[in-house]
């Protein structure tokens, strides 16, 4: 169980191709973030997306606090906490 949207229907499909290594790994988080919020509103949580970017949970946090600020693309909103922050990710 990693994403989720409004109402708590749980995304099926989690699969995800990373962009090229050279990509900051701001740049590819914003990219996937794009990607999934691209049908909607969705609500993550940093430790069940780790895999599937390539970076700890720790890195996403950090990378979150930024995005939030400059992606233009998406809203981010640090929406709860309950043993991890669930971020809650919609189209711009």
């Amino acid at each position: 169980m990693g994403w989720w949207r409004e109402g708590g229907s749980e995304v099926s499909d989690m699969s995800a191709t990373t962009q090229p290594s050279t990509d900051s790994k701001e740049e590819r988080l914003k990219s996937y973030l794009n990607q999934k919020a691209s049908d909607g509103e969705i609500y993550f949580k940093s430790k069940f997306i780790a895999d599937e970017v390539g970076l700890s949970p720790k890195e996403i946090g950090a990378l979150m606090v930024k995005l939030k600020d400059s992606a233009k693309e998406i809203e981010i909103e640090k929406w709860s906490y309950t043993s991890a922050t669930t971020w809650r990710i919609e189209p711009a």
